[in-house]
């Protein structure tokens, strides 16, 4: 009986889950495990936390990839930004012709829709909704859909689009214009229609996530294509990048990442690391909030 017992207290890959979703915005706590007394879960201030049952290798590295992501944030805080990944062995996240459907495995799409739960908002540029026809809600795995956010400049993404007629989740369109800062009511149905993007032909993704704060958005997942996250990582704006590799080689199309050339390897970007068996893939979580080159945030 007591052996029965202690099995009864292993915590699985789907337990963890729950207790990754009600640690979110929580710290100096002690959580339970779901319809139970048991305490399973202390959360500190400073983002520590340590377990008070055994768990599977699974879910402790499960625990932790996403408990960092759900620390609350002080008033005072900047905005908390994660950027992803998919790509092949060879670091392509498309052919030639553009089909990238579906590079990563069942695993990995799991993993990208738990990424969504924990978010605010998950940003996507025109390029990758117009192509990919993306819904971005949370179906994979239990949790609450994010507010969807498409940098659509020229206004390319067709309206029959799930973005803008599956009323699934609210959706934020930046399109061009001039922007009146302020605080804003957090978009809670229906298409938003943001001008703030001004005249130029790009913008600086720190002033994206200032219009983001403003509307009380401030957990943010920037979610695709590879040149909208590029563009985050170069503006030292990403705190983690989760990048998930497929066991594929295509050999030729576009690559993952597209970042200013160096002639050195001591200017490439060095972060921390973990890596963790999705399955069908393999994640490399990447840790920038303190960057080796003295750009960390």
């Amino acid at each position: 009986m007591e052996l029965l017992a202690m099995a009864a207290q292993i915590l699985d890959k789907n337990t963890a889950w729950a207790l990754i979703l009600e640690a979110v915005n929580r710290s100096n706590v002690t959580l339970s495990l779901p319809g139970s007394d048991t305490p399973a879960l202390e959360l500190w201030g400073d983002g520590d936390w340590q377990l008070r049952l055994h768990a599977g290798a699974d879910a402790r590295a499960l625990l932790s990839v996403f408990l960092p992501l759900c620390c609350p944030l002080s008033r005072e805080a900047p905005s908390r930004v994660i950027g992803q990944m998919g790509q092949s062995l060879d670091g392509r996240i498309a052919t030639v012709t553009g089909a990238s459907r579906f590079i990563n495995g069942n695993d990995g799409i799991t993993h990208l829709h738990r990424l969504r739960a924990v978010s605010e908002a998950v940003i996507v540029g025109a390029g990758t909704a117009a192509t990919d026809n993306p819904r971005l809600t949370v179906r994979k795995a239990p949790g609450i859909n994010p507010v969807r956010v498409v940098i659509d400049r020229n206004r390319r993404v067709p309206e029959d689009h799930h973005l803008f007629s599956d009323e699934a989740s609210p959706t934020l369109r930046l399109v061009a214009g001039e922007y009146q800062p302020g605080n804003k009511l957090t978009p809670r149905q229906g298409v938003t229609e943001v001008p703030c993007l001004g005249t130029a032909e790009t913008t600086d993704p720190a002033h994206i996530l200032a219009v983001l704060a403003d509307f009380g958005l401030r957990k943010i997942f920037v979610e695709g294509g590879g040149l909208t996250v590029s563009e985050f990582l170069n503006a030292g704006l990403l705190d983690r990048l989760h990048v998930m590799v497929a066991p594929m080689i295509i050999g030729s199309g576009r690559p993952a990442f597209s970042l200013p050339e160096i002639s050195h390897l001591d200017s490439a970007l060095r972060p921390r690391a973990q890596m963790m068996d999705l399955g069908t893939d393999m994640l490399f979580d990447l840790d920038f909030s303190q960057r080796a080159d003295g750009h960390g945030r």
